[in-house]
């Protein structure tokens, strides 16, 4: 069972169904407070801590958190700059037993933010700001209770200062912010305190650790795969994508290409024949366009004959310059995985007149209005296709180099030719993705990335 990731909208159902169901909100408060405050104890070891209250239900959890940590033993502090604004916040006060100030700075060895929690839609001002400014120039160690105070939960906008966390504890459930920049990169390690909350519909979820296996043993390399990678312009790109594929589980690698490849691996099969010909094998299990590929008239070409072939298609790099609904039209969507960075998802977005304030809602809106599996790749990758959004945690930063996307899209297309769903193809690559760049250590090249694909997946096995 993966994670659900979920909306303001979802996650006040969620508790509302809960208290249906006969739990109260005061006893989800105190199992949010308590489950935290075990957190939040194991982090200090002993030392003092200083938690800071907000007036609603995220200042409540705080004063549980306050209360569980003074029946321990330890030096607690409470700043409070408002009265608790809600019953259950205003229960929360009363039974914790030590002292609160509305005013002061946050001192301790472990300061933990309650001041507002993930239903934040205005911009944080006055005390409140004041209180994040001294919390982010401190050298304590800082955990943030649900999301950090001052960021908007379903888009993983800032709304006031926001301090470098070490610890966030989600509460209940992952917030779609605990996963989006620029926030993300600010909550440090996060975690999640189980609240066993209800949840209907569809909802986001977090990307689970996927389990690969072997080839049958009865395998052979039609059977494992055929992936078609047409090439263009630059002869670079598509080599990197053709290596990371053969490593990635694919029993045969083609490269399409109207030009010689001397640096190509020998195990490399390379066709210089009529393209839409050279597609029309059935033995065909994916097709990867786009690396390499150029932006001119005989791209575009190559293009449509990657997506009229029929086969289930990976679309990257210049490609995604390209497709526009002419190129679709007649096309099964439903096989095609794009994977955008920001500036490509943005080029999609406006050649298929998709409006959106955030990455999020831009994949979202985009793969409603074409039925493409959108990868929106990035330190926050986000894959939104048939069902709903998967939420990913960051990579290594170390990702951030020429070739990575070239690599990933190689990885994607050897999956989809195993099995042929896009979305569970995107998440097994991003998790090979990961994987090899973690083996590859610091400031690997491209290249280095590829040859660690093979001992990535053996990983997952």
């Amino acid at each position: 069972m993966t994670d659900p990731v979920l909306t303001v909208e979802q996650m006040r159902a969620a508790e509302r169904a809960a208290m249906d169901a006969g739990t109260s909100e005061w006893e989800l408060m105190l199992r949010a407070g308590e489950g935290a405050a075990h957190y939040v104890h194991r982090v200090a070891a002993g030392r003092g801590a200083c938690v800071l209250c907000g007036p609603g239900n995220n200042g409540g959890d705080g004063y549980v958190i306050a209360e569980s940590l003074r029946r321990r033993g330890y030096a607690v502090s409470v700043i409070a700059p408002l009265e608790p604004a809600t019953d259950t916040a205003r229960k929360a006060r009363s039974e914790f037993r030590g002292e609160v100030a509305s005013d002061g700075s946050p001192e301790g060895a472990v300061v933990v933010d309650c001041l507002f929690g993930y239903g934040l839609a205005r911009r944080v001002e006055g005390k409140f700001a004041g209180l994040l400014e001294e919390l982010a120039s401190s050298d304590c160690f800082k955990i943030a209770i649900d999301v950090p105070s001052g960021v908007e939960s379903d888009t993983g906008k800032a709304l006031g200062p926001l301090p470098d966390y070490d610890l966030t504890l989600a509460l209940g459930a992952w917030k779609q912010a605990h996963f989006l920049m620029p926030v993300m990169a600010a909550m440090g390690s996060k975690r999640l305190v189980p609240l066993n909350l209800p949840h209907a519909g569809r909802v986001a979820r977090l990307s689970a650790r996927p389990r690969l296996s072997a080839p049958p043993k009865d395998s052979h390399k039609y059977r494992r795969g055929l992936v078609a990678v047409v090439a263009g312009d630059m002869p670079g790109a598509p080599l990197l994508s053709c290596e990371a594929a053969m490593r990635a589980g694919a029993g045969y690698v083609k490269l399409m290409s109207d030009h010689s490849h001397p640096d190509a691996p020998a195990e490399l099969v390379i066709e210089q024949a009529d393209l839409s010909e050279n597609l029309s094998d059935e033995r065909i299990s994916s097709v990867l366009v786009g690396p390499g590929l150029g932006r001119s008239d005989e791209a575009r070409g190559r293009l449509c004959a990657a997506l009229e072939s029929g086969k289930p298609c990976v679309v990257d790099a210049d490609a995604l310059h390209l497709l526009d609904h002419d190129v679709i039209e007649g096309v099964d969507t439903s096989r095609i995985v794009v994977t955008p960075h920001e500036g490509e998802l943005a080029a999609l977005c406006k050649s298929f007149d998709v409006e959106a304030d955030n990455k999020l809602d831009r994949a979202r809106k985009l793969h409603d209005v074409t039925g493409m599996t959108i990868l929106a790749k990035g330190p926050d990758t986000i894959c939104v296709g048939e069902g709903s959004a998967v939420f990913f945690d960051a990579g290594s930063s170390w990702l951030s180099v020429a070739g990575s996307g070239d690599v990933l899209a190689g990885i994607i297309a050897a999956r989809l030719a195993g099995h042929g769903e896009p979305v569970r193809a995107c998440e097994e690559a991003v998790w090979l993705h990961h994987e090899a760049a973690r083996l590859s250590g610091a400031a690997f090249t491209a290249g280095e990335l590829a040859s660690s694909v093979n001992r990535a997946l053996e990983n997952f096995l």
